[in-house]
């Protein structure tokens, strides 16, 4: 394959030539692996700090309105992860490519599986609006503790759709810049809508100004016009600024061999958080005859959580890039060292967050209190205060996403989440139907299924290391 750096793309946009431009792609397969770790994932960490706070910010408002709108809220956000879900198979695939072929020195197939990346974008955020708006109702009310839950979560979702749909355009720009070993343009783009988002919220949640609030329809359009100016910012530096990677009308053209290669390795990861979504539901599900205010409050939890695993998730979206050249370059040894490091790294930022959330729970949750969801927050405190010891395993459990990604097969990853699938829905549903079925029955039960995750992906990875990558041996003798 012809290397674009000897040869000139024909319909490139305007500006210059990605042949004309320098390249700034991070050379991943010398130098420090704790280094390289640390850089990258310290400014994913923060953009999906300030991705996170989109939601956090969001709750807090409408934390204000009751918990009816809480539950509604929280139950409606969990579309995200079908949404996270197909943006996994499109920016795990791209990530993985375009970081082997940058590990081969392959810039042109870079920039082919970068352009293809894009159509795809276009394809899902057609299926997104489409399907959102045509089953959106259908989930909330089947989901919804009560009428007013089921409608808070209906007008939340219509208004941020539209947000949704175009996180595949940033997830596209953002895997690719991912893939090349840059971060830090996808972390200001995320400070920047997160500050628009947080301008918004009270004016359209609370009416803050207009005198004019929309409540949780503020919150999802508050949402959807912060995602519409993150577009705008990436596409902005692609166009100006970025020198790997960039539009070229000439890879603009349906490859289905290239949309072939991104789902193989994308779909499982996909997968991956469709699962995720279907455990959501269940819970929601599971703990409706408790309330509005157990919805609530297990909402309230979740998104803490969330918040709380970043760190790990951070290291864990570090290592695909980094093991991913070096496996394109054929450093096993490194592949194999990136995850000992990001173990180990992962494991310690983990229990002292556990340790965090054993001391100060109610802290944590505190933020989103109020004169009348008492109830709630005491829910939210004593989720994070058990789900808190499965959190080591959870940071292993992303670790060895990453290496799955990096050696370009996530059907690992798919099955080790569809065991916590099994291990986890049919015992919850026995538990629910006896009688003293309490709440920490339910987080217990969490706690030991992903505990078994974590051993079943540590299992899954050794194999995946026989296969994949030879041993130190053998790469001597050959």
């Amino acid at each position: 394959m012809t290397s674009v750096s000897s040869h000139r793309p024909q319909h490139a946009l305007p500006c210059a030539t990605l042949a004309d431009r320098a390249m700034p792609m991070q050379d991943l397969t010398t130098g420090s692996i704790p280094r390289h770790i640390a850089r990258m994932a310290m400014p994913i960490a923060m953009g999906m700090l300030f991705q996170t706070l989109y939601l956090l910010i969001d709750l807090f408002f409408v934390s204000r309105l009751g918990d009816a709108a809480i539950a509604g809220v929280s139950a409606a956000g969990n579309v995200s992860f079908i949404i996270m879900a197909l943006t996994q198979v499109l920016g795990i695939g791209t990530t993985t490519l375009i970081a082997q072929a940058a590990g081969r020195k392959d810039r042109d197939d870079a920039n082919l599986v970068f352009n293809q990346s894009l159509l795809l974008a276009a394809v899902c955020a057609g299926i997104t609006l489409t399907a959102g708006y045509g089953l959106s109702g259908l989930y909330t009310h089947g989901l919804g503790a009560d009428a007013a839950t089921a409608r808070a979560g209906d007008t939340y979702l219509a208004w941020y759709l539209p947000g949704l749909a175009l996180q595949f355009a940033i997830i596209a720009m953002a895997s690719a810049l991912r893939g090349t070993g840059i971060t830090l343009p996808g972390m200001v783009v995320q400070m920047a809508t997160v500050v628009l988002n947080a301008v918004l919220a009270p004016v359209l949640i609370a009416g803050w100004g207009t005198g004019h609030p929309l409540g949780v329809m503020g919150a999802g359009l508050a949402t959807s016009l912060a995602v519409v100016g993150g577009v705008v910012l990436l596409w902005f530096y692609f166009h100006k600024l970025e020198t790997y990677v960039g539009f070229d009308l000439g890879k603009l053209r349906v490859r289905l061999d290239v949309w072939r290669r991104i789902l193989a390795i994308g779909l499982p990861a996909g997968g991956e958080f469709a699962l995720m979504f279907v455990y959501i539901t269940v819970v929601y599900w599971l703990i409706r005859p408790f309330g509005d205010a157990a919805q609530a409050g297990y909402g309230i939890g979740s998104r803490v959580m969330q918040a709380v695993f970043l760190p790990a998730m951070a290291i864990a979206f570090a290592v695909a890039p980094i093991a991913g050249q070096n496996m394109g370059a054929r450093r096993h040894d490194r592949v194999r060292a990136t995850f000992r490091h990001a173990a180990l790294a992962s494991s310690v930022v983990m229990l002292a967050l556990t340790l965090l959330c054993q001391w100060q729970p109610d802290a944590l949750v505190h933020p989103f209190a109020h004169g009348s969801n008492a109830e709630s927050m005491k829910v939210a405190a004593d989720f994070l205060r058990i789900i808190a010891w499965n959190f080591i395993a959870s940071g292993l459990i992303f670790t060895c996403s990453g290496i799955f990604q990096a050696l370009g097969n996530t059907i690992p990853s798919l099955l080790s989440s569809g065991s916590r699938l099994l291990t986890f829905v049919i015992p919850g549903i026995i538990l629910s139907r006896h009688p003293g079925f309490a709440l920490r029955d339910l987080w217990h039960l969490s706690v030991a299924t992903v505990s078994v995750q974590a051993i079943t992906s540590l299992w899954l990875l050794r194999g995946q290391y026989r296969r994949r990558l030879p041993a130190p041996e053998q790469v001597i003798a050959s």
